[in-house]
């Protein structure tokens, strides 16, 4: 796999499962760097048995966060195994890992223990609720962590009505990617400085760090913000509206936007109209404002209304499904689904990367490595000969799987 990127070179160890992590490392995968993803014996990433669905019997969800890595499965149990993952962390230029709290130190391999053999390691941690703290030893789920953040109690339909869980594992996607800030940030202090050091980050703060809007009310005026639907909590209009024929989405959150609404919409005496005429005003008659607007945009069909809204400079889109967005010749035009090409399976769609370089490209290089689909390979490059690899996977500290 011929990595390009601003990363090319950085080698990366990856010990985490399932989202946060392993978002963290496709990022950086994407950005060039050599993740390496060490899988637990004997069954792997858990993602590998979220079926379904699947693609001629590979797991669709480990597919997707696992592009651009390679992999490989290591026994931490057996003591060789243990000795195999301490010789490759010796020399990595970063190690993620997202088990509980004391695991890592348990087995002599936590950040106070690797900072004696790699003094250069970064090493970052993600969690359900961080490495301090009172709750620092619970386990994390991107729906607890939704929950106690405060996102489902803002996120819904309206007041009374159920807290909704955001459609998308935000906090564990958000977490995987201010991991990723976090691990770059570390290694820029480690080129000025040649130190390493220890990143922490959890789902929870992922969590806290959507409420900017809504944490602001409440902090200043000690009133917790509810469900608006689709509408935003400080300017109006801005939401989904219901057209004759499906849904789009328009921002008319500024006295320019508002007023050409008006005119396109035919309601130009609601400029004058003191429940509308300022922002205050308009977020404080939200409800009334919508149903007048709705009556009128549900009289045309939505391709109709967003060639006038386009016409008239006011921001506005579709209400797409994932296969409209994935077929949308914007999403392809950025390259955000490419196709790879599976050891096993052949031609495979993926989500593409979304951070661009004019001068250093990232790009999905390759697919989702099989399980412990590298090991002789990753291993033969840090010192192993291959007498000493049949060994390892004699004794069962590794498991190597040669791709048919």
């Amino acid at each position: 796999m011929q990595k390009t990127g601003p990363l090319t070179g950085v080698k990366v160890i990856e010990m985490c499962h399932v989202m946060a992590g392993p978002t963290c490392g496709r990022m950086l995968a994407d950005m060039g760097a050599d993740v390496i993803k060490l899988e637990r014996v004997p069954d792997g990433d858990d993602t590998r048995r979220m079926l379904p669905p699947d693609i001629d019997g590979e797991p669709a969800a480990f597919m997707m966060m696992n592009c651009n890595k390679r992999g490989i499965a290591v026994d931490l149990k057996n003591p060789r195994g243990k000795e195999v993952l301490k010789k490759m962390l010796s020399s990595a230029d970063v190690v993620t890992e997202n088990y509980r709290a004391d695991t890592m130190a348990k087995l002599g391999l936590g950040y106070d223990d690797l900072k004696d053999i790699n003094p250069a390691l970064v090493y970052c941690a993600i969690s359900g609720f961080g490495r301090t703290g009172p709750y620092a030893s619970r386990g994390g789920y991107d729906l607890i962590a939704q929950g106690m953040s405060g996102l489902m109690s803002f996120t819904g339909e309206g007041p009374g009505r159920p807290p909704v869980k955001v459609g998308a594992p935000v906090c564990d996607i958000t977490a995987g990617i201010i991991a990723a800030m976090g691990v770059l940030a570390a290694y820029v202090h480690r080129l000025k400085t040649g130190q390493g050091q220890f990143v922490d980050t959890s789902l929870y703060e992922a969590g806290i760090t959507h409420s900017y809007w809504q944490s602001a009310i409440a902090l200043a005026t000690g009133i917790a913000p509810g469900p608006m639907g689709s509408a935003h909590p400080l300017n109006g209009p801005y939401q989904a509206v219901e057209t004759a024929d499906g849904w789009i989405t328009f921002s008319g959150a500024n006295t320019r936007n508002w007023l050409r609404l008006l005119d396109l919409l035919g309601l130009s005496d609601l400029a004058e109209d003191p429940r509308f005429k300022e922002n205050a005003g308009r977020m404080e008659n939200l409800e009334e404002l919508s149903e007048l607007l709705s009556a009128e945009f549900r009289k045309k069909p939505r391709e109709q209304w967003l060639a006038e809204l386009e016409e008239a400079k006011i921001p506005a889109g579709p209400v797409f499904d994932v296969n409209e967005m994935h077929a949308d010749p914007h999403t392809l035009a950025r390259d955000m689904v490419v196709e790879v090409e599976h050891d096993r399976i052949g031609a495979v769609k993926t989500i593409g990367c979304p951070v661009k370089f004019s001068e250093t490209p990232s790009a999905v290089h390759g697919p989702a490595p099989l399980y412990a689909q590298h090991t002789r390979e990753v291993l033969a490059e840090f010192g192993y000969g291959a007498d000493e690899i049949d060994s390892l996977v004699a004794d069962g500290a590794v498991i190597a799987h040669e791709v048919e």
